[in-house]
């Protein structure tokens, strides 16, 4: 299957994501995100590697961005999706990559998403006591500020 075909059929089957034409990432709305990683997972070539999991913090609101990637069709698929900063959760894929254990931990423990149903979302390179989240643009943390 050609790179087109497969949008083009995720794209009749969720008409609300949207394509960014330059890096063929698609964005979805946090209700279509789950129904439609479910579907790449078992789709035919079916994406059953998430090579990568990461957020940006756009200000407004944060971004996460997964990589995903089908071994049968040697294709990558970026979906993005859009968190306001007033509701910094979504449901966790670990049940559909067992891979997104860790990412999603560590998206949590630097951005603050949470991950619902996730089986041990806590802190994985920040101490449990760790005030903040520090890869956000807002964090501040006057310990590590050197006085003159």
């Amino acid at each position: 299957m050609q790179p087109d075909d497969l949008l083009n059929a995720v794209k009749a089957k969720f008409p609300d994501i949207t394509q960014d034409e330059q890096s063929r990432a698609v964005t979805v709305p946090r209700d279509s995100f789950f129904p439609l990683l479910s579907y790449l997972k078992g789709h035919d070539p079916a994406f059953d590697n998430l090579h990568c999991l990461t957020a940006v913090d756009r200000k407004d609101h944060i971004e996460l961005v997964y990589i995903l990637y089908s071994l049968k069709a040697r294709q990558f698929l970026i979906v993005k999706v859009k968190l306001g900063n007033e509701t910094l959760e979504i449901e966790s894929v670990e049940s559909l990559w067992r891979s997104a254990d860790w990412l999603e931990r560590e998206v949590y423990d630097l951005f603050g998403v949470r991950f619902r149903n996730h089986p041990n979302l806590q802190r994985i390179l920040n101490p449990d006591d760790w005030q903040g989240y520090p890869l956000r643009k807002d964090y501040t943390n006057k310990d590590l500020v050197k006085k003159p």
